[in-house]
């Protein structure tokens, strides 16, 4: 039977009796659910489709600083009163946690954050079958291979700990990607966009992009390794930038593990590390891509600038590590801004002379923490830029660059698009390092 979504009355009265059969010193619970459908196709033709529903309690009971922590999916009486024993149990067996913190105290109201959508709640077979039609049929047409996967979702998330804290959360979301493929396997086209509210996307406005690059895409051509002018769509950027952002972490840089580590001891907090354009902010309540406005633990989140005009004004701060340096805790945020330009990723493309455009990275792995180096692969469309047209696709290149570095080399920035969860935009970059080819398509 399908899970349905607790309303914030439904899981606040669950909670309150979880916490009623609580013994311990300090107890936390978690509950959370959702239905998730999906649709997946490979080959022109679709190959599983479905709906997952889950509900989860998570109970930590704690004695001191030792804690136990159990999860369940039952919510009738004798099994909350369960999971709660089996918790407590655990939390006495449990070795004492040197950086254990006590729960949270109420922490006031959250504003609620705009991330449900009714449009999105009701999708069913009969959207997620459009959706795949929309990718397959321009496929076929084209002689091309369609391959791609829609996911869509609505869930909440709730808390409340024996110090009276209470916490509700409701979000919605769909996700969809696409890769086409030529049949004679030298072509190859990838698109994928993310919304809250389902009226925002198009699938087959989305599959026709990947549907074009793919057909554009045959028979690249090898051109040789080296320091290149390029034009970055934004999930190219964003895959990169996520390795910069898990650096701002402030205990990673006190201890001298990040590249926010200042030689010497300390952090770079207050200094310029990038492009005086380049401002990183995050926000939860932000119309584009809204997210969770509490931690799991209860933490408020709200709007925080990380990077201002190519300073470092933030850094991440656990509770514990907050404590330890006399500091407010920060926690981390659920979505990344970057602030942009206005021209779109065509007008980038026609201003410049020479280059290469790249579609996304794969297989991204980070060589050196201290300078945030990064190596991986371009795919699924990256093509040379001759006089601002797209003059023939190139084979696909290994590349070695930090994504500090990149954002010291910037030329021009694109207008911001969501993806992933983020909204980022396209960059125009010099002097990006490609190292070798990749016979990859």
């Amino acid at each position: 039977m399908a899970i349905m979504l607790l309303t914030r009355d439904e899981a606040k009265a669950i909670l309150s009796k979880v916490l009623g059969y609580s013994k311990a010193e300090a107890c936390v619970a978690n509950l959370g659910g959702g239905v998730e459908g999906n649709v997946r196709y490979a080959r022109n033709t679709v190959t599983t489709s479905g709906t997952v529903s889950n509900l989860s309690l998570a109970v930590q009971s704690s004695y001191g600083r030792r804690s136990g922590t159990a999860t369940i999916n039952e919510l009738d009486d004798a099994s909350l009163e369960k999971v709660v024993r089996r918790a407590e149990a655990l939390a006495r067996l449990a070795p004492e946690n040197p950086e254990f913190m006590p729960p949270l105290k109420p922490q006031g109201s959250y504003p609620e954050s705009p991330a449900y959508f009714d449009a999105t709640a009701a999708i069913d077979p009969a959207y997620r079958a459009r959706a795949a039609a929309s990718s397959i049929e321009p496929s076929q047409n084209q002689k091309l291979i369609a391959a791609g996967y829609l996911e869509d979702g609505r869930g909440f998330q709730a808390m409340m700990n024996s110090r009276g804290l209470f916490a509700y959360h409701r979000s919605t979301g769909v996700d969809f990607s696409v890769t086409v493929r030529s049949a004679d396997g030298t072509g190859s086209g990838w698109v994928a966009r993310d919304v809250n509210d389902a009226r925002k996307l198009d699938t087959a406005a989305t599959s026709r992009i990947a549907v074009d690059k793919a057909a554009r895409s045959r028979n690249p051509r090898a051109i040789e390794p080296g320091k290149y002018t390029v034009i970055l769509e934004p999930a190219a950027v964003a895959s990169l930038l996520q390795f910069m952002f898990f650096s701002f972490d402030a205990r990673s840089a006190d201890e001298g593990r990040s590249f926010l580590a200042k030689p010497g001891g300390g952090t770079r907090m207050g200094e310029k590390i990038v492009d005086e354009r380049v401002t990183v902010w995050s926000d939860p309540l932000d119309q584009e891509v809204p997210g969770a406005t509490w931690t799991g633990e209860g933490l408020p989140r709200r709007k925080t600038t990380w990077i201002d005009k190519g300073v470092v004004k933030n850094l991440f701060y656990s509770r514990y590590w907050a404590q330890q340096k006399e500091k407010e805790p920060v926690p981390q945020p659920a979505n990344g801004i970057m602030s942009g330009g206005d021209a779109g990723l065509e007008q980038l493309i026609a201003g410049t002379e020479k280059g290469i455009l790249v579609t996304r990275f794969w297989y991204n792995r980070m060589v050196d923490p201290q300078t945030v180096l990064v190596t991986g692969l371009t795919r699924d469309g990256t093509f040379f830029i001759d006089k601002g047209k797209i003059a023939f696709p190139i084979k696909n290149m290994r590349f070695n660059e930090s994504p500090v570095i990149m954002l010291n080399n910037l030329e021009a920035l694109g207008r911001p698009q969501r993806t992933g969860g983020n909204l980022i935009p396209p960059l125009k970059v010099r002097d990006f390092t490609f190292t070798s080819l990749s016979d990859a398509v």
